[in-house]
């Protein structure tokens, strides 16, 4: 019984470590993004930010690719063939002198790392199923939702004592030690006799199967709005907090603090989800991300920055409201298509991605001198994402 118990707890913090390189490497370098800049030609803050943006743009395009590719060759070569790339794009990154060679490394380590992702959860699919699996993932989600708060301190704490590029040796580093943990210690889940042929009839079908679901494609269209608000705030924040309010030091631990309330409402919404259903709390959270954000607006319109303290609690009513809309949008846009899961969550991943990057781009250009334009692109992004559900979804009753 003890060793059961041993091995499923190394399962989840192997799962929670293959999803946290993710964060690992969009969050460790943001205390390093001038440094960066320095290095390769002084680009404005606004190209600063394409270095946060662009990678989510490979982790849209990667799981596309590897989530279908998983299904037929079997999940730990896909794992195998992802961090590879990832490694390889990190040596890039490490070795660019200009902006354009930083970013095609970026975006390369964005599909290397969609695989470990992706996979993760389907390797938890493969073990796991109905409410054991959803007790499994609130378990990986605990462990993963620390990494952004931590990741960057480390960050910094590598600045001070080594360079930026420091940073993306420790993300390959961090890479290569769950690699080594994954290989030794994982087996393979998908069994020989469970695997799909891949050809283009299965894609083809896959996909026609996922347009036919008004809701998936609603939900899908939403949760690229809101990882475009998501996206904008880590890409910008190294000029709201740096530049605008000075705070050259203790920038990541303000990141930090924030990010905390996104992890507290994931915790919370996993037991408030059985009582209150889905779409009743999600709702929820979309009015009250869109009042904070009008309220802000109308207070500060015109107006210098608010004190640290005041925009610090702007800033984390917003987060706690993206932790109850994230699971629960994304858990409403695969549930007509638990048929079609593989290729329906690789689309959706794909197509949210494609909505969110240009969303954050446009944002983060008007990000110069007060973090005012972000409030407002929150505030637009939320009110078009309560009238879309508004016009374009079913019916609300009540969950039994």
């Amino acid at each position: 019984m003890a060793s059961k118990k041993s091995s499923e707890l190394e399962f989840i913090a192997l799962m929670a470590l293959l999803m946290a390189n993710v964060a690992m490497s969009i969050d460790s370098i943001l205390p390093g993004l001038s440094q960066i800049g320095n290095s390769i030609g002084n680009p404005s803050n606004t190209d600063l930010q394409l270095l946060i943006t662009m990678i989510f743009l490979g982790l849209g395009i990667g799981q596309l690719i590897f989530g279908t590719l998983s299904d037929s060759l079997g999940r730990k070569p896909i794992v195998y063939y992802g961090f590879t790339l990832f490694i390889i794009a990190s040596f890039i990154c490490l070795f660019a002198q200009d902006l354009s060679t930083i970013l095609i490394g970026r975006i390369l380590q964005g599909i290397g790392l969609s695989a470990p992702r992706t996979i993760s959860v389907s390797i938890i699919r493969d073990k796991y199923s109905g409410n054991y699996m959803a007790r499994i993932m609130s378990f990986v989600t605990v462990i993963f939702i620390l990494i952004p708060m931590v990741a960057p301190i480390i960050g910094q704490q590598i600045l001070i004592y080594f360079n930026w590029q420091s940073i993306f040796y420790f993300q390959i580093l961090f890479a290569l030690i769950v690699l080594l943990w994954f290989g030794f210690r994982q087996e393979e889940t998908l069994i020989k006799s469970n695997r799909l042929k891949l050809t283009k009839e299965l894609f083809i079908n896959g996909s026609k199967e996922f347009f036919k679901f008004r809701t998936t494609l609603l939900y899908t269209g939403i949760t690229g709005i809101i990882t475009g608000c998501f996206m904008v705030f880590l890409s910008a924040s190294k000029q709201i907090f740096q530049d605008q309010y000075g705070y050259q030091n203790a920038y990541v631990y303000i990141i930090a603090a924030i990010s905390f309330f996104l992890g507290l409402a994931t915790l919370f919404n996993g037991t408030m989800v059985l009582k209150y259903g889905m779409k009743r709390i999600s709702n929820v959270a979309f009015y009250v991300f869109s009042i904070i954000s009008l309220l802000y607006i109308g207070l500060f319109f015109n107006q210098p920055n608010p004190n640290i303290l005041t925009i610090y609690i702007y800033m984390a009513i917003q987060f706690l409201c993206l932790g109850f809309i994230f699971g629960n949008i994304r858990a409403l846009t695969m549930e007509p298509i638990g048929h079609v899961a593989g290729i329906g969550a690789a689309l959706s991943g794909f197509l949210s991605t494609l909505i969110a990057v240009p969303i954050a781009m446009i944002i983060g250009k008007f990000i110069n001198t007060t973090a005012l334009p972000i409030f407002v692109g929150f505030f637009i992004c939320g009110l078009v994402s309560l009238l879309a559900i508004r016009l374009f979804s079913r019916p609300f009753h009540k969950q039994q």
